[in-house]
């Protein structure tokens, strides 16, 4: 395991990170706005040069606007540009719903749990 940010207020994002077998899996808990979205990018990309394939575990992030939107598409974009990929793991309801609704699951595959986007 590798890589952990503590969210030191209520709400505000926290990531954590683990290889398994070379995909990099990033656990998410919290919100997802203009404050984490540094956190959120960071913890996508950093370790890029490793693991090209990205799975964003969203089963703990209670709420997404538009800073986290941006935020995917560009790192799918930029993962997209190096053969790599990403997905979207467990989003609460009300997170898929802003997916959805944006029309990111069309371009993003967004999965049930976190098995399946790694098995995907």
């Amino acid at each position: 395991m590798s890589g952990h940010e503590q969210a030191d207020l209520p709400g505000r994002l926290s990531a954590a990170h683990r290889t398994i077998d070379g995909v990099r899996v990033v656990t998410l808990h919290g919100e997802i706005d203009h404050t984490g979205k540094d956190i959120l990018r960071d913890a996508l990309l950093s370790g890029e040069g490793t693991a090209r394939r990205v799975v964003a575990d969203l089963g703990g992030v209670s709420f997404m606007d538009s800073s986290g939107i941006n935020v995917f598409v560009s790192a799918h974009q930029h993962l997209n540009d190096l053969q790599g990929r990403l997905s979207i793991a467990a989003p609460q309801e009300a997170v898929l719903r802003v997916l959805v609704l944006i029309g990111v699951d069309t371009v993003i595959p967004c999965h049930l749990n976190r098995e399946d986007a790694l098995n995907a």
